[in-house]
């Protein structure tokens, strides 16, 4: 067996209406290198690099270690003996699917050192299994946009087209949000309003990503699945999204679980736009970092 480095996009999900179905890789990273350690002592070391290093468990409750672990198990064998370089490129707990990386990437590693007994088929099953919905894993493993419907043993995927002039801008706050708190906060009920009003809007995002049709757009981003309650959680939300729209944004949404901020608009206005997110933070006294971002379109990608 060699060493065999994987690389995984982070990602953003749900995309206004699109809750725990839609996702989209972006070009950030983390980087995963897997390198088996022949003697029987230590069985395993884990070593973390990155600004956020510190936060990371370098122990067997490592969430790439756990997911290493899972893909054994799976195949009912016995694991090698491990030592894993995790370089930290996307924040944690900032709604870029951190934790989605740490699954593909262990679920990966795992699969090349065991000589590729799985497909990526059945590499995304176990992943959604362990994440527990696919709108992260799902685009982390494949690239691209990606609308994913169905339950265990029966997941259609969906690329969905996105227009090239579709920028998106992330501006990630100084705080983390647990995707536990941001579940907290849903409600258990929707009106049969609301939920038309939803999946009036999914249909419709799916044609706006792929026309770049800012008046769909701006439409098709609104939601009352999660962002109205999620939102309470991000200091300084609605004012960022006001100076977002009045500089050329298309729609601002929560990416993922939150806190991070994501805006949708053109090449022409995506400078404008970053700036008015941080200004609006530094505002209300929030220090954040604004990206702006391309689809990453080749998923998780392995050198052995």
């Amino acid at each position: 067996m060699s060493t065999v480095k994987v690389s995984v996009p982070a990602t953003t999900a749900n995309l206004g209406p699109g809750f725990d179905c839609i996702g989209v890789a972006l070009n950030q990273y983390n980087h995963f290198k897997f390198s088996p350690i022949e003697s029987e002592s230590p069985n395993l070391t884990i070593a973390i690099t990155g600004k956020e290093a510190p936060k990371v468990n370098c122990d067997s409750t490592n969430l790439v270690y756990q997911s290493f672990l899972r893909l054994y198990q799976y195949l009912g064998q016995t694991p090698p003996n491990v030592a894993i370089n995790i370089e930290l490129g996307v924040p944690l707990a900032r709604g870029l699917g951190s934790s989605a990386t740490a699954i593909i990437g262990g679920l990966m590693g795992g699969n090349q050192l065991a000589g590729e007994p799985l497909s990526l088929s059945e590499i995304m099953e176990l992943a959604i299994t362990i994440e527990g919905h696919p709108d992260n894993v799902v685009p982390a493993l494949l690239g691209n946009c990606q609308l994913s419907v169905g339950e265990a043993g029966n997941w259609q995927i969906c690329p969905i087209v996105w227009h090239p002039d579709l920028v998106p801008v992330v501006a990630i706050p100084n705080f983390e949000l647990s995707t536990q708190e941001a579940r907290a906060v849903l409600p258990t009920n929707l009106s049969r309003h609301d939920a038309i009003f939803n999946i009036a809007r999914l249909g419709l995002l799916i044609k706006a990503l792929e026309t770049g049709n800012r008046d769909w757009l701006i439409m098709a981003l609104d939601d009352r699945l999660h962002q109205p309650y999620r939102q309470t959680l991000i200091k300084g939300f609605n004012s960022l999204k006001k100076a977002s729209l009045s500089v050329g944004a298309y729609g601002v949404v929560i990416s993922g679980a939150g806190p991070t901020v994501l805006a949708l608009t053109s090449s022409e206005h995506a400078k404008q736009v970053s700036l008015a997110m941080t200004n609006a933070w530094m505002h209300a006294g929030v220090e954040a970092e604004a990206l702006l971002l391309s689809i990453d379109f080749d998923g998780a990608r392995v050198v052995t």
